[in-house]
C-alpha cells in the first residue's frame, strides 16, 4: 500500500520528527511504501488565495498549480497518515491550511469524495490523557478531525491516536516512540 504521511512541525529534528521516523519505520516494516509530505520543509503556503477558494457553483473548477500538484500526490496514495503536534486542540495551521487549499470542493467533498481506504492521525500532546478526558479535549478533537474532515471527505476507516506526555522524561519519550513504531507496524 502506498501511504502518504503528512508531517507538520517547523523543526524536522524535533520530537515530532522522531515520532515521524518511528512511525514510518513501522509502516515500511509492515511492507508498505511511505511518501513523506513535510509541509514546512517543502515550504507549503497554507494561505487560501482566490484561485483556490471553493466554487460552490463549479465542482470542476481548476485550482492553482500548487494545489493540483498536492492533489496529484494525494491521488497516488492508497491511504493517508497525519503526524502533528496538538496546537490549540487541533492541527497546526499549516496542516489546516493544506486541507483548506488541497481538499477542495469537487475533489475531496461535494460531487466527488476522496477514494482512500483509510486515514490515521497521530497527535503528539504535551499534557496527559487524564487532562484531555477531564476537559473533553479528546472527544472534541476526534469529532472535529475524524467526523468533520475525514468522514466528510469519504474516508470512513479512520482513527486518531494521541501520544500524551511528550514533554516527559527520556524513558517516557522512548515509550512514545515505540508506540509510534507499533502504530505504523499495525497499519
Amino acid at each position: 500500500m502506498n501511504v502518504l504521511v503528512i508531517f507538520d512541525h517547523p523543526r524536522r529534528d524535533s520530537f515530532c520528527g522522531a515520532v515521524l521516523d518511528s512511525y514510518v519505520k513501522g509502516v515500511e516494516a509492515a511492507g508498505h511504501h511511505a511518501d513523506i509530505a513535510d509541509l514546512h520543509a517543502e515550504g507549503f503556503d497554507p494561505r487560501m488565495g482566490a484561485e483556490d477558494e471553493p466554487d460552490w457553483g463549479n465542482a470542476a473548477k481548476q485550482y492553482s498549480p500548487a494545489v493540483l500538484a498536492e492533489q496529484a500526490r494525494v491521488d497516488r496514495a492508497d491511504a493517508l497518515v497525519f503526524i502533528f503536534p496538538v496546537w490549540w486542540w487541533s492541527f497546526p495551521a499549516t496542516t489546516k491550511g493544506w486541507i483548506d487549499r488541497v481538499w477542495n470542493n469537487g475533489w475531496a467533498y461535494g460531487e466527488r469524495k476522496l477514494p482512500h481506504q483509510k486515514a490515521r492521525l497521530v497527535a503528539i500532546a504535551a499534557s496527559d490523557a487524564e487532562a484531555f478526558a477531564k476537559r473533553g479535549y479528546d472527544s472534541a478533537i476526534r469529532t472535529q478531525l475524524l467526523t468533520g474532515i475525514m468522514n466528510y471527505c469519504g474516508i470512513e476507516d479512520n482513527a486518531l491516536d494521541f501520544l500524551h506526555n511528550s514533554l516527559a522524561s527520556d524513558d517516557a519519550r522512548k515509550e512514545l516512540l515505540d508506540t509510534a513504531y507499533q502504530l505504523g507496524l499495525s497499519f
